[in-house]
């Protein structure tokens, strides 16, 4: 892609680490993809989860081995996690250990009942979220539609953040590619939430 992207890397897999590696020599933006257990206890987040059982302890030093693996990284967002996100002592963990390590967070938005932005506020923090999933379904005309979403509330609100996800496989990175130009000659700008994070200092 010609354009800022940040990728969003899983931990624990096979090619994890050279994926990571990879995504920074082409001069792209790396996350953690960290995965959190959901409210449905049978949807398996992967390797390297944060679980509802765990303790502060246990989920700083699993965040902590997950970036060793893949980092350097700018930040990270939550793979599944519509139950840890909604875990207040859990969320207050993650954001002490990204306010202590410098990394920006992205709640993915996987439940309405996050309390990332709660406990943002109660560290005097900020916290970035998603505003539009991509791909919901790898039809074509569905990913448009919501890029054109995600375009038009960028209107309104002056920026958006949208998520799309591997299993689109080369569908959704060739609509960006072949969006681009004309996304651009609109007046809208690719950048990532670290360039924003600096402007926002």
């Amino acid at each position: 892609l010609p354009h800022n992207v940040t990728i969003a890397v899983l931990p624990g897999l096979a090619y994890s680490s050279e994926s990571a590696k990879r995504i920074r020599n082409a001069g792209k933006e790396v996350i953690l993809h960290q995965p959190m257990q959901a409210i449905n206890l049978s949807t398996d987040p992967g390797p390297k989860s944060i679980q509802p059982d765990m303790t502060s302890s246990q989920i700083r030093a699993l965040l902590a081995e997950n970036i060793k693996e893949v980092g350097p990284i700018k930040g990270m967002n939550n793979h599944e996690g519509s139950l840890i996100t909604a875990d207040l002592n859990a969320m207050n963990s993650v954001l002490n250990f990204c306010m202590e390590n410098s990394l920006y967070f992205l709640d993915s938005r996987t439940n309405s009942e996050t309390k990332a932005p709660a406990v943002a506020l109660s560290l005097n923090t900020k916290i970035w979220e998603r505003n539009i999933f991509l791909d919901n379904t790898q039809n074509r005309a569905d990913i448009i539609e919501m890029y054109n979403r995600g375009l038009s509330f960028a209107d309104k609100n002056g920026m958006v953040i949208m998520i799309g996800h591997v299993w689109s496989g080369k569908n959704l990175a060739s609509i960006l590619d072949e969006l681009y130009n004309s996304t651009v000659r609109s007046g809208y700008e690719f950048t990532t939430i670290s360039r924003l994070v600096k402007k926002t200092r």
